[in-house]
């Protein structure tokens, strides 16, 4: 709090009002009125860094999403979020690369090269370290035993090292990670070792046999170091995708080689959901479906003492909050698990002037099934026929529950058209739907949205 001891009066000036809505104006004992406001310098001042702002993001836009990230690297959820805005402007980030990253985030042509300085559990130490040994091998590290032998690992410690290998910084060296996990602890003891011998100024008679002259010999004292008697640990499978995806997400913010959701972006499209992205096109408690990925969920006890939830879930195109009030809590709890990859519907609602989204009813992606249904162009002309199929379907649905989309294959000669029925169509159980269409004379079969491989 400031007090105020004199009070002088010096005329009228202009000034900008901040738009507060209401009881922003105080009497002053001398009947004189303060408003809460800016002068004319104060917002030129702001309204001048907006322009330059906006005119760097505009014609500059890799270098100023680059100075962006730079700036957040020690926040994931904004460096998250400027991914996404990097994504919306076409603008790749590129993976972190121990050979080509530096400590901040790097604007290349077209793209951005992830900084090692957001990286977690990597510090400033073993950044320095890092780039101090690139530096003494031309920027081109060849393989893990070949980083080892070159690093402090006093600074760069095992911990250090994993967390390169789980982000995908060291994929150039070797393309499975977990190989490099299971080699990691072997290859850090083989490169104490080599660097004892080389502190007390000893060599293996070994490495000396695998020379043909004295200066190779020499050579090998000073930089050169034999990789034949590296150890290695039995050959293991790379992790899972899912795995990969999950360990980039936790250290980098965001992922890196995929995001899950993108193999299934297309066959979700016949669901006709729309992506997180588009939410704000979206009316205040209209219905909305759209394929997500739990990120993280949020379970809390109200006054009631009834359970509900809050998650947050994200898409391709972004991340929003899910509520999940306890109407619905109970039958929906069991798909509340973070990766679950989810069809949700739900009413887009605000709170705190942020866009969410009031969640009715949640299915596994993978368990999500629809009604395949064949005419033929003679059949799709043919009133009777249409309304002999309109009046099936209408039984078997209901407003409120149908979630099984209907989709028609329209063949003519040798073309096949896929056409998606409206939801006043979808039916609420896809084995009832098949079994009446097929009584009344239609060829139908029921199919996974997403086909497992």
């Amino acid at each position: 709090m400031v007090k105020i001891i004199s009070r002088k009066y010096l005329g009228s000036e202009k000034v900008y009002d901040m738009g507060v809505a209401k009881d922003h104006n105080f009497l002053l004992a001398n009947g004189l009125i303060a408003s809460n406001c800016f002068n004319k310098s104060h917002s030129t001042a702001y309204a001048y860094v907006t322009y330059q702002t906006a005119y760097l993001k505009a014609n500059y836009p890799v270098e100023y999403m680059s100075a962006l990230l730079s700036a957040s690297s020690g926040n994931k959820e904004k460096i998250a979020r400027y991914q996404e805005n990097c994504q919306r402007m076409n603008i790749p980030v590129k993976p972190p690369n121990l050979n080509l990253s530096q400590v901040e985030f790097t604007p290349l042509k077209n793209s951005i090269l992830y900084g090692l300085s957001a990286i977690q559990n990597l510090g400033d130490g073993a950044i320095e370290s890092l780039l101090k040994a690139r530096e003494e091998v031309a920027g081109k590290f060849t393989s893990l035993p070949h980083l080892c032998s070159h690093i402090d690992l006093r600074v760069v410690n095992r911990r250090a090292l994993e967390t390169l290998i789980l982000c995908g910084a060291l994929d150039t060296l070797h393309p499975n990670r977990q190989q490099m996990i299971k080699d990691l602890d072997l290859i850090i003891g083989w490169a104490h070792n080599k660097a004892k011998d080389k502190e007390s100024g000893q060599t293996n008679i070994f490495d000396l046999f695998n020379h043909n002259s004295p200066t190779e010999i020499q050579e090998n004292n000073d930089h050169k170091i034999n990789f034949d008697d590296v150890p290695s640990a039995p050959p293991v499978a790379d992790f899972s995708l899912e795995e990969k995806l999950k360990n980039e997400k936790e250290l980098l913010g965001f992922y890196i080689s995929e995001h899950p959701l993108q193999a299934i972006q297309k066959a979700a499209k016949l669901l006709s959901p729309i992506n997180l992205n588009q939410l704000e096109d979206q009316k205040l408690r209209s219905h909305v479906s759209t394929v997500v990925i739990i990120n993280a969920v949020k379970k809390i006890i109200t006054k009631k003492g009834d359970p509900m939830a809050f998650i947050t879930v994200e898409d391709i195109s972004g991340e929003t909050e899910g509520v999940i009030f306890p109407s619905v809590y109970e039958a929906l709890e069991p798909l509340l698990q973070e990766n679950n990859r989810l069809i949700l519907w739900g009413k887009v609602d605000k709170r705190e002037d942020k866009l969410q989204l009031i969640v009715e009813n949640l299915e596994i992606v993978e368990n999500v099934q629809m009604v395949m249904i064949e005419l033929s162009y003679k059949q799709a002309i043919d009133p009777s026929v249409i309304e002999n199929l309109k009046r099936t379907l209408q039984e078997n649905s209901d407003p409120q529950n149908a979630k099984v989309p209907v989709i028609t294959i329209l063949r003519e000669g040798n073309n096949c058209h896929f056409i998606r029925f409206g939801k006043e169509f979808w039916v609420t159980n896809a084995p009832s739907a098949v079994d009446s269409l097929q009584r009344n004379n239609f060829r139908v079969h029921a199919t996974s949205l997403i086909k497992e491989n």
